[in-house]
């Protein structure tokens, strides 16, 4: 885990999430290359640490993949990341994730995310950046089998898989994602 990475991406995801500006839609192509390598090596470590997943995944209507997400905190936090989102297994477009907490919490980490759209309302509320988790809609933190076991009632899962760091945290927060169609970055 590289800290100064982290902590640049967890202040830049708090400012994101307090002033709301920047994101996706300012990516270089440079960016763009790393974002798609640092995806597709994610999904590959999801499937891998789930193969249960490659059951699930072609039930969605598309996805989010958030590769790098870092987090960090002391009292207040924040975690930050930018990822690609699919619909019918093509790139649609590019988002971000931001956060911002408050409450009992320290350390840093990082961590990917997927988030499986398995109907089509979710997926237009999430390209409309309209999308919020329902309260009863929780993470699942990655393990074998855990594809299997998910309740898709809801019509959103969402995994996630510990890269490195250590938090110890009991804070409030919600995630903001901020969606931006392929054709508006370039």
């Amino acid at each position: 885990m590289n800290l100064a990475r982290v902590l640049r991406a967890v202040l830049a995801g708090v400012t994101l999430t307090t002033v709301g500006c920047a994101g996706p839609s300012q990516l270089t192509a440079s960016d763009k290359s790393t974002l798609a390598s640092e995806s597709s090596a994610a999904l590959d470590a999801f499937n891998n640490e789930d193969p249960s997943l490659a059951e699930l995944l072609p039930k969605s209507v598309g996805y989010a993949l958030f590769p790098d997400v870092g987090k960090a905190g002391f009292i207040a936090g924040g975690s930050h990341g930018d990822g690609e989102v699919f619909e019918g297994g093509n790139k649609i477009g590019y988002a971000d994730i931001t956060q911002a907490t408050v409450g009992l919490q320290a350390g840093a980490q990082t961590f990917s995310e997927l988030i499986l759209f398995l109907r089509p309302e979710e997926l237009v509320q999430f390209r409309q950046n309209q999308f919020e988790f329902a309260g009863n809609v929780s993470a699942i933190a990655l393990k074998s089998g855990a594809a299997r076991t998910a309740d898709t009632s809801k019509g959103v899962v969402v995994f996630t898989r510990a890269k490195g760091g250590m938090m110890a945290e009991a804070s409030v927060g919600g995630q903001r994602f901020r969606f931006h169609p392929v054709e508006q970055v370039r």
